[in-house]
């Protein structure tokens, strides 16, 4: 495992971006532990991109313009809907629908998951990253890419969680603000509108 490659899987899991979004939104609403648990969902959200890089379906996403702009409609779909549903719940920050009780632990997940899944640019990039850490005659290529895939989903949770715990420590403090939360949700809803019109402008 290169330092190179440690460093760059840190700076691009550091980065903010959708999952880095749900998952301090689930951690404001619920608590840390969800946050935690929105962490894990947008973890296995990743399996599927590494899977296809993996197999080489990779290849052909890449190569192939009108399942690559399919996915993307999806992603940009999915996020403007977490933007509506954000802004219209005033119970709660994320939410797939106007809830009475709070979203199970499989809720919080299953939303995670989807998050990552229906971003196209997580395939793209594995296939451009992934081969560049692994010598081209090395007989266990797949198996190092695997284990490569397996250290970035690693950061991955380690990073989210480490967003997600302090923000759900200041959550009773935000929750008894009403226009903080108002406020909050509008940023929210803003961002993900924002990563939205990022994700629909992206062409590979």
């Amino acid at each position: 495992m290169s330092l190179a490659f440690l460093l760059t899987t840190l700076i691009v899991v550091a980065t903010p971006g959708t999952g880095t979004l749900y998952t301090l939104a689930a951690a404001l609403t619920r608590g840390p532990r969800a946050g935690v648990v929105a962490a894990v969902g947008c973890t296995l959200g990743i399996v599927p991109h590494l899977l296809a890089t993996v197999t080489g379906a990779a290849a052909l996403l890449h190569a192939g313009a009108t399942a690559f702009q399919v996915l993307k409609c999806a992603g940009v779909a999915y996020l403007l809907h977490m933007a509506w549903t954000t802004l219209r719940d005033k119970d709660a920050l994320v939410t797939g629908e106007r809830e009475a009780a709070p979203p199970s632990v499989r809720q919080v997940i299953v939303r995670g998951v989807l998050i990552n899944i229906l971003n196209p640019k997580l395939t793209v990039f594995f296939f451009a990253f992934l081969p560049q850490f692994v010598s081209a005659g090395e007989p266990h290529a797949l198996v190092r890419m695997a284990g490569l895939g397996g250290m970035f989903m690693l950061t991955t949770f380690l990073v989210f969680a480490a967003y997600g715990l302090p923000a759900g420590a200041v959550r009773g403090r935000v929750l008894g603000r009403p226009r903080v939360m108002a406020w909050l949700r509008r940023g929210f809803a803003a961002s993900f509108v924002a990563l939205g019109a990022k994700l629909a402008a992206t062409t590979r």
